[in-house]
């Protein structure tokens, strides 16, 4: 008996015997209503989402800066192929008959190949579809153009694919920058898409410089020279927020941390202040404008400057001394500081530590031979000292 096929896209279907009874119940048409609000409040965090992590599409300015790029790397190839070809001979080995018969090397079709064969790493999609494409202007140009238009920059890029603008200009149209091609933005600051078919043509001044022309000062810096076609900013003194001049006599307002006071700005002295500037174990260190809290020496339970010298007072295992915290040395004191049996003191910065001596070993607290020193014959001799420095 031949089993019998089902159509695409249909499940099997079950003997009678196994198939269960399936009772549908009708829904309220109340509950029907009430589902898609429901189904709504689902649905939205994914779109939600979706919405946030979406790439936004590049701007027009981008992509018309890529294509000038990658015709600029282009060119700039060029030239080194150039370079590295230009006391290349014909591969054939007979420099006179390559001479005679395909011209000379130097304009010769078997250079441009050689040149073209080096414009574009093997992984550059867009350098080598852009070479794929316009060969046949390379070629042009090497065979006819290039004597009349020796800058293949200008002939191949700007007036033949027109995908850039000469330097100083902008956008489609190739517009003048903002001051003008030979100095845009007046020397201080680069004009957007300049040398390229996009960006707006405005003017991204450099540090301390703004305005439409990159001519005016911000805060902080004053004009030093200025003329119709040139601007100088030079930065304030660190006590100005703005200035007219180099020094702090030449504030119009002081920087934050100075103060006016007589006809110049000086620096606060915010370690003066009645209230203490720093919290409990460090000391106020003052500079210029401002303040840093310091750690107070480990000797000192609160301190005015750096060192065991400026303590207020000392801490627990230091005693002042000639006007300094200093280290007591517990182990030298009168009263022993261990007094065990076999035991060594060892004094430390602020403390001490007790160790069983040479020999011995700590066996529930306290401190008995070693098995090495039981083996050993015991001899008189003098006894250790019970103190040393760590």
């Amino acid at each position: 008996m031949m089993p019998r096929l089902r159509s695409p896209g249909h499940p099997p279907s079950l003997p009678a015997r196994f198939r269960c009874p399936v009772r549908t119940m009708p829904v309220p048409s109340s509950q029907r209503q009430s589902l898609w609000p429901r189904l709504q409040l689902l649905l939205l965090p994914p779109l939600l989402f979706l919405l946030a992590v979406a790439p936004l599409p590049s701007s027009s300015s981008s992509t018309s800066h890529k294509p000038c790029t990658v015709c600029r790397n282009i060119v700039d190839q060029f030239h080194k192929g150039l370079a590295n070809t230009e006391k290349k001979n014909f591969g054939g080995g007979n420099t006179a008959w390559e001479e005679k018969t395909l011209s000379k090397y130097e304009s010769s079709e078997i250079r441009l190949v050689e040149i073209i064969e080096s414009l574009c790493e093997s992984d550059a999609f867009e350098c080598n579809n852009m070479v794929e494409n316009q060969e046949e202007h390379l070629e042009n140009w090497w065979f006819k153009q290039k004597k009349r238009h020796p800058d293949l920059f200008r002939w191949f890029c700007v007036d033949t694919l027109r995908v850039c603008c000469l330097s100083g200009t902008y956008g489609p149209d190739c517009l003048e920058c903002p001051g003008g091609a030979e100095q845009p933005c007046r020397g201080n600051g680069y004009c957007n898409g300049d040398g390229s078919r996009g960006g707006d043509g405005k003017c991204a001044c450099h540090l301390g410089y703004t305005g439409a022309l990159c001519m005016d000062c911000v805060d902080g810096y004053f004009s030093s020279w200025r003329n119709d076609t040139h601007s100088v900013c030079t930065v304030c003194h660190q006590a100005c927020k703005t200035c007219t001049g180099p020094s702090p006599k030449d504030c119009g307002e002081c920087e934050l941390g100075w103060a006016q006071q007589e006809d110049a700005c000086v620096d606060v002295d915010e370690c003066a202040a009645e209230a203490p500037a720093c919290e409990e174990g460090f000391y106020c260190l003052n500079n210029n404008g401002s303040f840093s809290c310091q750690a107070c020496d480990a000797s000192c339970a609160g301190c005015v400057g750096e060192g065991p010298e400026h303590c207020k007072s000392c801490t627990a295992g230091y005693a002042q001394e000639a006007g300094a915290c200093r280290d007591i040395d517990e182990c030298a004191q009168p009263e022993e500081a261990c007094p065990q049996e076999h035991q060594k003191c060892f004094n430390t910065p602020g403390s001490f530590v007790c160790a069983c001596a040479q020999g011995f070993q700590e066996t529930d607290g306290a401190c008995v031979p070693t098995p090495e020193t039981q083996e050993e014959p015991q001899e008189a001799g003098p006894a250790s000292s019970s103190h040393e420095d760590l």
